[in-house]
């Protein structure tokens, strides 16, 4: 069985909705509820590599965080993005489902069924 980490948000229907999907298919991955356990800034920088996304591509930029930080501000660089991120989990896209290497976004949830 490969090693398959999901970044859950249970309050999330898409997340739960990608768990139900690996569930259905045998698939049980470590859960990281990351508003609990956040990524750090490197996990982030692995996680952006392999999804090969730009930090605010993985913002939720329609959060309070984003508009009360400033984080649509151009000259923001990669890292106060990523950094803004681990401060602020909310900020982060769910579900991100990492499979060996490689890594989806369950958006939709079916998504993440091209990692396995």
């Amino acid at each position: 069985m490969p090693d398959i980490t999901i970044y859950h948000n249970p309050r999330c229907s898409k997340s739960r909705q990608t768990l139900e999907l690996l569930g259905t298919r045998g698939v049980e991955p470590e859960i990281v509820e990351y508003l609990k356990t956040p990524p750090d800034a490197e996990q982030l920088v692995e996680i952006l590599d392999l999804l090969g996304l730009q930090p605010r591509e993985l913002m939720r930029t329609s959060e309070a965080e984003y508009r009360d930080n400033g984080l649509d501000n151009p000259e923001l660089s990669r890292a106060q993005l990523i950094q803004a991120m681990v401060d602020h989990p909310r900020l982060i896209q769910r579900p991100i489902v990492l499979c060996n290497g490689r890594a989806a976004l369950g958006r939709p949830p079916e998504s993440v069924l091209e990692i396995l």
